[in-house]
């Protein structure tokens, strides 16, 4: 797997190569808040030249923006919400390359699953841009066209590891009874916000190995050194991630690790 910031990763496995939550454009701060976002398609053809099946989360745009492009450069699927669905209909991906989630789906010898789950109250303790889209979004979209639609935890069956994607500062706790990993990306905002989060999920789905995402400035462009978001405590996540039981690997932008 490779890391690339935010909740993202590039995650290859069973022969098949899946790309979580990319968000590599990063248009700047001002940008982000006022402009509207134009994903940098030949940063994403560099960095992600290859992907068979794209997975979103959750249809914000520092989790979505960038989904469809690497879906029309690589003719991979994308996997998400009615919310996710329109959003690569406005960026023109083909129809038949939009698979909305529901149930397991077989993607060659890989299986990946949904799980609904919900999105953390981040921003002043509330949920930033509630709502769902109902209809394909303007394409470039601004910030607020992108509301966070149904959330997904995504499971990852790859036959020799089985790895969860937790992209949002919260969970459903009675969707993931029962289901265990060996790897586990867990946002790292969600200890700020919700009690136990860290030590609660560590024992529903038991991994080995925990990797945090979501720590880092996704204002800052990609290949900047990075920083932590404001709030976030890398070392105090590790640290709670250890006293739970796991191990945690922080990887930085762009780096890898193998299991």
């Amino acid at each position: 797997m490779r890391y690339l910031g935010t909740a993202g990763f590039v995650i290859t496995g069973a022969g098949r190569t899946f790309v979580l939550d990319p968000y590599l454009s990063r248009p700047g701060l001002l940008r982000t808040l006022f402009g509207r976002l134009e994903p940098d398609a030949a940063l994403l053809a560099r960095e992600i030249p290859v992907a068979d099946d794209v997975l979103v989360g959750h249809a914000h745009f520092d989790h979505a923006l960038d989904a469809p492009v690497v879906c029309r450069q690589t003719g991979a699927r994308l996997h998400g919400s009615d919310a996710t669905m329109h959003i690569g209909r406005a960026a023109g991906v083909p129809e038949a390359q939009l698979v909305r989630a529901d149930g397991p789906i077989a993607c060659g010898a890989a299986t990946v699953t949904p799980f609904a789950s919900k999105h953390g109250k981040a921003l002043f303790g509330r949920v930033p841009f509630p709502g769902d889209i109902l209809a394909p979004p303007p394409w470039p979209p601004r910030m607020g066209d992108l509301r966070h639609g149904q959330v997904y935890n995504w499971h990852l069956d790859l036959g020799d590891a089985k790895v969860l994607h937790v992209d949002s500062a919260d969970y459903d706790e009675e969707r993931l009874a029962g289901v265990h990993v060996d790897v586990l990306c867990l946002c790292a905002v969600g200890r700020q916000y919700r009690k136990d989060y860290t030590r609660r999920i560590v024992e529903l789905v038991r991994p080995s190995v925990v990797i945090p995402c979501h720590w880092d400035d996704f204002t800052l462009p990609w290949g900047a050194p990075p920083r932590q978001l404001p709030g976030v405590d890398v070392a105090g996540f590790v640290e709670e991630i250890r006293a739970a039981g796991a191990r945690a690997v922080v990887l930085g932008l762009g780096q890898r690790w193998s299991w």
